[in-house]
Formats: C-alpha cells, structure tokens, sequence
C-alpha cells in the first residue's frame, strides 16, 4: 500500500509531470484525450480515462476567465496544470485544469470519462448509475468521483487526493467539433473527443465529425 492506495494500481497510472503539459489551451485539451484522471476516495483508489474535453482561452467570451479574476475563478489562473472546479446551475460541479502560464486565465473543461478503476465506489457516487453513465458527462464525472470546491486550486501534477496521469494507452483518432451548451463564441471548435468512444457526453451529431 502507498498512502492508503492500492500500489498495483498506482504503478499502472504513471502521474502526469507539469513539464509535460503543453503550455497552450488547445494543445493540453487535445493532449489530455486519454490521460487519466485518478482520485483517492475513502473507499480506495479510483480513475477513469478522459475521452471528451472542451477548450476556454483568453479572450474566450463563454470563458469564465473573460472579465478578469474573480474569487470564484481565481484556480483558472493559477500555472497549468492545477484544478479549476466550479458548481454549476447550483446542482453541478465541474472539473476544469488550468492551462497557461500564471496570472493567464484560461482552462480545458474535462467533459467525461471511460471507468477504470473504482468501478464500484463511482457506482455508489451516482446512485447506481450504469457503467455507461457513470461520467459521461462534466457534472457525473464529478459525481463520480466525489469531486467539488474543496479540491478547487489543488495541483493536479501531485499526487494527492486529485491528479493527472497516464499510461500506455494512444488515442488513435481524436475528433473536434463546436463546444456544448454554450451561448457565446458558440461556433468555435473547442471541445476534442475520443472518435468511438460509448462515453462521450455529446449528441451523436457531433461525435461523428
């Protein structure tokens, strides 16, 4: 055991070095498309690998980084690599990583999920939810993995309660489309997605492209 973590699954999930983000929005959303978002929950460790992202850059009107830095949002500029995590419509959380140099606000939205480990303790995160819904989709995805404000700002290039990380897996066919229920800069092709993937969030017009 490491830390309270089963070692077996530590060794297969190699923690993602900040040196090896790319330092650009675009580049780190479409990077992040099968790494691994690996959580320490009471029950034991779980992850699940990222197949659907969506990109906020500076100057990004649907950005929560557009008017400047707030308390609320204050993780999007923090070095790349950290966690941005804000509730949304009241009901949801969302986990974002923040993806320029410091005092730059911007952020890759991580959408969803394929299960890895810690099937059983996602399950009983989301009431029972099939394996296919478990994190398909920003706020289950959260859910899943009991993720909400207190782990706003952690850095995700440590390996705590919250981290990034990888392994063998090379995604094969990255596909783009525009952003998902957004109202402004709407028509921008922001969001990469795992081509094939049961766990996608979006609708199947947009995951064909």
């Amino acid at each position: 055991m490491n830390g309270g973590l089963p070692t077996l699954a530590i060794s297969a999930r190699v923690p993602i070095a900040r040196a090896d983000l790319p330092a650009e929005t675009v580049a780190l959303a479409t990077y992040l498309i099968g790494k691994i978002v690996a959580r320490a929950l009471p029950e034991g460790f779980a992850s699940g690998r990222i197949v659907e992202t969506e990109a906020y850059l500076v100057g990004d009107a649907a950005s929560h980084a557009y008017r400047g830095m707030t308390p609320r949002n204050r993780a999007m500029f923090l070095e790349r690599g950290h966690a941005y995590v804000y509730l949304a419509y009241g009901t949801s959380y969302m986990l974002n990583v923040s993806s320029e140099t410091a005092g730059v606000g911007a952020a890759v939205l991580i959408r969803a999920l394929e299960p890895l480990d810690g099937v059983a303790a996602m399950t009983r995160n989301r009431s029972d939810a099939p394996l296919r819904d478990l994190a398909r989709g920003p706020g289950r995805l959260a859910a899943a993995l009991g993720i909400d404000r207190g782990l706003d700002g952690i850095d995700l290039c440590n390996q705590g309660p919250l981290w990034l990380a990888r392994d063998d897996f090379q995604p094969d066919d990255i596909g783009r489309s525009v952003r998902i229920g957004i109202s402004r800069d709407a028509d921008r092709l922001l969001r990469f997605y795992l081509r094939g993937s049961k766990f996608l969030s979006g609708p199947r017009a947009l995951n064909g492209a």
